[in-house]
């Protein structure tokens, strides 16, 4: 394995410990270097308003240079402008870009939401899944866009309006309390799961790694179970759901997927995520059922974490 000895001298020494028992030499290499990358922009046009050839030719009439992105026709990389310059345009202020980043992007792919589905969005805020749902569904259909805390729920109230999504509904609570009305509605669940956040380390901003312990790990695998439960309860008989975090750690990934073919009673089968990811910048693992992905932190990507379930009965 490479020397990233000033990253280890960085990093929490209980996520070292933690991840160098979990990975082989080569992916551990993959995710430190990954962590040792500042990333481009990269964004989503937002189809509800605009399509991507006209987001392209503004951005050629303002210098704007990008790249496509060959598994989402809908995503751009950005090479010469960083956030804040996006957020003067008026395709930002008008809402017909999203700025989002790729693995981000995967958690919707994967779902691959329907016109006329009802959909829940369990940890919504602050909205770029449930407005990139909200666009491939057409505006047909219905979202449930579930966040626990008021503040980020004004958050997620307001990028709803600005991206012209009008099949959403914001319920500010407790997504593993949902009310008994919910129960087997939903043709589909997406959780993406607050967690670690440790596909999210940068090495030169220490506020993405520094508050990182195996107790809060811990902590957060078991809330995620509980929120698990709830997506369970809610989708109905044939539903699809999808479970993603923005981590790298078993505990939340893998471990918590087997968990769920374990104690969903029969109900679950994993479910093929059909994505196949190319380009530059991309390194990423499918499990053998071809349900769960891991991307790895790259040029391009965070670390990202995927899976796919079909609830049969």
């Amino acid at each position: 394995m490479k020397s990233y000895s000033q990253l280890y001298r960085k990093l929490p020494q209980e996520f070292v410990d933690g991840i160098s028992a979990e990975y082989k030499d080569n992916e551990l290499d993959k995710i430190f270097a990954g962590f040792m990358r500042e990333r481009p922009v990269t964004l989503r046009v937002n189809t509800l308003k605009t399509d991507v050839r006209s987001v392209m030719e503004a951005f050629r009439r303002d210098n704007i240079k990008f790249e496509r992105v060959l598994w989402y026709e809908d995503a751009l990389v950005i090479r010469n402008k960083r956030e804040k310059d996006l957020q003067q345009t008026a395709l930002y202020r008008q809402g017909e870009i999203y700025l989002q980043s790729l693995s981000s992007m995967l958690p919707t792919l994967a779902l691959q939401p329907q016109k006329g589905w009802r959909v829940l969005d369990l940890t919504a805020a602050p909205g770029s899944k449930t407005t990139q749902m909200a666009a491939m569904m057409q505006n047909d259909g219905y979202i449930l866009a579930n966040e626990l805390k008021e503040i980020r729920a004004e958050r997620l109230k307001y990028n709803i309006e600005q991206q012209g999504v009008s099949i959403a509904q914001v319920r500010v609570g407790n997504g593993k309390k949902l009310e008994e009305q919910w129960n087997g509605y939903f043709n589909a669940v997406l959780l993406d799961a607050p967690c670690s956040g440790t596909g999210l380390f940068l090495m030169n901003d220490p506020r993405t790694y520094r508050g990182f312990t195996s107790r809060n790990l811990a902590q957060l695998a078991r809330e995620q179970r509980k929120l698990i439960d709830a997506a369970l309860r809610a989708l109905k008989p044939g539903g699809i759901l999808v479970y993603s975090t923005c981590s790298i750690m078993r505990e939340e990934n893998e471990e918590n997927t087997a968990w769920i073919l374990e104690n969903s009673g029969g109900e679950l089968l994993p479910e093929g995520i059909g994505l196949k990811l190319a380009g530059g910048g991309v390194n990423y693992q499918m499990s053998d059922s071809q349900n769960t992905m891991l991307i790895f932190p790259s040029e391009l990507y965070e670390g990202f974490f995927v899976s796919k379930f079909r609830k049969i009965k």
